[in-house]
């Protein structure tokens, strides 16, 4: 469609959106002085902001990571800037009809369709240059079911508290409004994580290994579909789609408008920040590394949970007499539900600490500092994800089983040192597990990948690059190619998480992502995405059916 006649369709459509239809500059246009918007004081203030999730969230086109704009606009009057990267035109939704209006819209005269709540996307599906995007951040509306719910349509009546939240809601949202009931959700580590895409992703959480993923506790979906119909999916009621929009993916089959979520009650929580430790210079680093990591599956049935870091060498994180400057091991911000007493984590550990002190008596040191904490909230509160926006990265991931953690120590130690060597460290979070494993989801199953359902780890790593630098940023998919490649061997029949993973296909990490991200889900999916969207309204990658279309190098999307 021509720039003019998209401009003026969209002029008319926007009598229908009372204003919420919205032509955006790029946020860092006000740096630059050839930018209509340019402003000194604006370009100070968001050069600032630039780094916080919060100035991403709050924008209707701009995302967390640069790349994923094509680096078109920094908020740096020494770089380009144009639009050419962004969204030409966003719909400010705040109803389910807003965003149909939208999807009808992009479907009727074949425009190119993005979905964006907080651009909190480590695949860059939040953007897509030149399209109409359907903001979803002002869907919020939260209502908590106290004691039972009634599904929409069957009127079957679910047994138990849940709530019902905007698809544009964040996490710290949810989790004030739940505690307020003195309840929780299955909720992500961030405070402005999206719901919407965190559901579709299956969402991992602390509270995973006890109650499952955030997939595994949806209860309901309002859902407006490709075709323009608003829908509510359930167990009774559209249950293909209901099936499909729980783990198989964001911007694919729809667009949540709200979901309904089990709670479950707000424990106390006990915090378990610990670190397992020798020094960098030690030739046992790699074995100590390995033997903490064999022990995860037994910690995590004793009910730990949480996210740990594996490292050969970093700059210790506290200041504490007695521990050198730089450090080799495992660090961990782990939590233990309805404990209050420092007993219970002595008991938990205490084994691993005899066998320490066997094998490599003197050589290291084991640190915990345990807090405890009337609420989940009051534990999110001090502990929630502090990394910055801005800048860019890739990033690649593995669940990990109990077979891959135990099964061979010396293909696990080979695994784990190939991993680490080049960037200095791993993420290994501990959010797998039994409630995982023998989740019982509404309807029966849903589209998690099944790699989740023997997991205990999902481990995962990344590598920043900088801006107009294509030498970095090559070299970073190299070392990611290469650091992982390993614990694929190790796991053949595994995958990974699809929210946090990298499918580059120009320089693919994973080489069949239908098998990694939904493994033996895969061809039901499809085939639903077929019934649903036979015109591929919704395209996105690495996303569900999207082997029909690609991006050509002057940004365009078309059919093969």
């Amino acid at each position: 469609m021509l720039a003019s006649n998209f401009q003026l369709l969209l002029c008319l459509t926007g009598i229908t959106l009372n204003g919420r239809l919205l032509r955006p500059s790029p946020p860092g246009a006000v740096c630059h002085p050839s930018q209509p918007t340019y402003n000194t004081s604006q370009c100070s203030q968001i050069a600032d902001e630039w780094k916080t999730y919060e100035f991403h969230v709050a924008n209707p086109i701009s995302v967390m990571w640069d790349k994923f704009d094509n680096f078109t606009c920094l908020p740096d009057e020494d770089t380009p800037c144009s639009p050419a990267g962004y969204p030409a035109y966003v719909v400010n939704a705040s109803t389910a009809q807003h965003v149909k209006i939208g999807i009808d819209f992009a479907r009727k005269y074949n425009v190119r369709l993005n979905v964006k709540n907080t651009g909190h996307d480590y695949l860059g599906r939040s953007n897509s240059p030149g399209s109409l995007s359907i903001w979803t951040h002002n869907l919020k509306k939260m209502t908590y079911n106290k004691g039972q719910y009634r599904l929409n349509g069957s009127g079957k009546i679910l047994q138990g508290n849940s709530i019902t939240v905007g698809g544009g809601s964040e996490m710290y949202d949810v989790y004030v409004a739940a505690d307020e009931h003195h309840e929780v959700v299955v909720g992500g580590g961030g405070k402005t994580v999206g719901i919407g895409g965190y559901i579709t992703g299956g969402g991992h959480s602390v509270f995973a290994p006890k109650y499952g993923l955030a997939a595994d506790n949806v209860w309901e979906m309002e859902i407006v579909t490709p075709g323009g119909d608003i829908v509510i999916a359930n167990e009774d009621r559209h249950q293909d789609l209901f099936w499909a929009m729980r783990g198989g993916g964001g911007s694919t089959f729809g667009v949540v408008t709200s979901v309904t979520l089990k709670t479950h009650p707000s424990p106390k929580i006990m915090g378990v920040a610990y670190m397992v430790f020798t020094d960098p210079k030690e030739s046992i680093v790699f074995d100590l590394i390995t033997y903490i990591a064999s022990q995860i599956p037994s910690l995590m049935a004793q009910g730990l949970s949480g996210y740990n870091l594996a490292t050969d060498d970093m700059a210790t994180p506290v200041q504490v007499p007695g521990i050198s400057d730089r450090i080799a091991g495992f660090l961990g911000s782990t939590v233990l539900q309805d404990v209050d007493s420092p007993d219970a984590v002595a008991k938990i550990f205490n084994p691993i600490n005899e066998t320490l002190h066997e094998r490599w008596p003197d050589k290291v040191q084991f640190y915990t500092l345990l807090t405890e904490y009337d609420s989940w909230l009051a534990w999110f509160s001090q502990n929630y994800d502090t990394n910055v926006a801005g800048g860019s990265q890739y990033l690649v991931s593995r669940l990990l089983d109990g077979e891959a953690l135990t099964g061979n120590p010396q293909k696990l130690k080979s695994a784990l040192r190939t991993a680490i060597t080049p960037s200095g460290s791993i993420a290994v979070f501990m959010v797998g597990g039994k409630g995982v494993q023998e989740a019982k989801p509404r309807g029966g199953s849903n589209a998690v990948n099944p790699a989740w359902r023997s997991a205990y780890v999902h481990a995962l790593t990344s590598e920043p690059f900088g801006p107009f630098n294509k030498t970095a940023e090559n070299n970073a998919k190299a070392i990611l190619d290469t650091e992982f490649q390993p614990l694929r061997d190790l796991t053949p029949k595994s995958g990974a998480y699809i929210n946090e993973a990298r499918c580059f296909f120009a320089f693919p990490f994973e080489k069949n992502f239908q098998q990694t991200f939904w493994g033996s889900n895969y061809a039901r999916l499809l085939r639903i995405k077929r019934e649903v969207d036979p015109t591929d309204v919704f395209w996105c990658a690495p996303c569900v059916g999207n082997e029909r279309w690609e991006v050509r190098q002057d940004g365009k999307l078309c059919k093969k």
